[in-house]
């Protein structure tokens, strides 16, 4: 009986941590997105991919995971770029990638 539960525990716990990353990787999809068509560039694959994760202290003083997200895009359709975004919990903290244009410019 014993066992039963610690098994029960352990999926339980194993459940949650792939829930939040999928989370973060829909949340990172999305910030992706939005980027993309603030540049006026193509999201391609439309997706990310987690390059990495790490054990972080949040704003709100819990512990959490940082991942870093890559994802690719292109200005023309023939060309291919990478872009990166870090993600603290649900809030981006990093992001290279593509750059809305500026007004005259």
């Amino acid at each position: 009986m014993p066992t039963l539960v610690l098994l029960m525990i352990v999926g339980g716990a194993a459940f949650g941590f792939w829930s939040a990353g999928r989370a973060a990787a829909e949340r990172a999809t999305e910030l992706g997105r939005d980027a993309c068509r603030r540049a006026g560039v193509q999201l391609l694959d439309q997706t990310v991919h987690l390059l990495g994760m790490k054990p972080c202290r949040l704003e709100d003083g819990w512990l959490g995971w940082e991942r870093t997200f890559r994802f690719d895009y292109s200005r023309d359709g023939a060309d291919r770029h990478s872009g990166r975004m870090v993600l603290r919990g649900q809030q981006m903290v990093s992001f290279t990638g593509p750059v809305g244009s500026r007004p005259g410019g």
